[in-house]
């Protein structure tokens, strides 16, 4: 099955899903200079290497791994970390509050707000706090088309991420899905969840008075 699942005016986007979890790992590779930026390295390290091969096609420069981003600090995200990390020698980023439980050193801790910027795109960190302390979504600004939100577990088709029946939590995170995401991008913006198929924030945004009513 063929990983690529946007072809942009700048960039290429694949997606893989792996493991028991059915995680989603993203794959951004700038079509120009051939810089990427890998999000979630969640399991699977070969089908992670075989989605870093297959990306050769989407370039006409030397693809290179410069960062993996990690959305949250939870096991099943970060299994194939320290595996991808050795093998490439990539950098790696999270956010503040997650950082330290992870895997691996992190080199770029991100804080709300934070604009990455690699050769040829760039990408905005989101914090959006209850699924995990530092959860981080990060945004995708296409010069031509929507947006594109890598959201980890703070948003899926359907609701906001596990706050374990926590209300302050749920609270918490829904507050900032409506604000920092649905108040912040249109209806065309695109959904990449941690888990499951994409959405759009237009096919959710009708729910969101449903989902603070229903607490999670």
């Amino acid at each position: 099955m063929d990983s690529l699942i946007h072809s942009l005016r700048d960039i290429t986007i694949r997606s893989i899903s792996v493991s028991e979890m059915n995680n989603n790992v993203y794959l951004l590779t700038s079509k120009a200079s051939g810089a990427q930026l890998l999000i979630d390295a969640a399991d699977d390290l070969p089908a992670i290497q075989a989605m870093l091969a297959d990306s050769a096609a989407d370039t006409t420069a030397e693809p290179t791994l410069v960062q993996i981003a990690t959305t949250h600090q939870h096991w099943d995200h970060v299994r194939a970390l320290p595996g991808l990390v050795e093998a490439t020698g990539a950098r790696t980023s999270a956010g503040a509050d997650d950082a330290p439980e992870l895997p691996v050193p992190v080199d770029v801790v991100l804080e709300h707000g934070d604009v990455s910027t690699f050769d040829g795109f760039e990408v905005t960190a989101v914090h959006l706090r209850g699924h995990t302390p530092g959860s981080i979504a990060f945004v995708y600004d296409d010069p031509e088309g929507p947006a594109h939100i890598f959201s980890g577990d703070s948003l899926f088709p359907g609701g906001v991420g596990n706050t374990g029946n926590d209300p302050v939590r749920f609270a918490s995170l829904l507050d900032d899905v409506t604000e920092r995401l649905f108040e912040a991008y249109p209806d065309d913006t695109v959904v990449h969840p941690g888990h499951g198929d994409p959405t759009t924030l237009g096919a959710e945004r009708p729910h969101l008075a449903e989902w603070r009513a229903r607490g999670w």
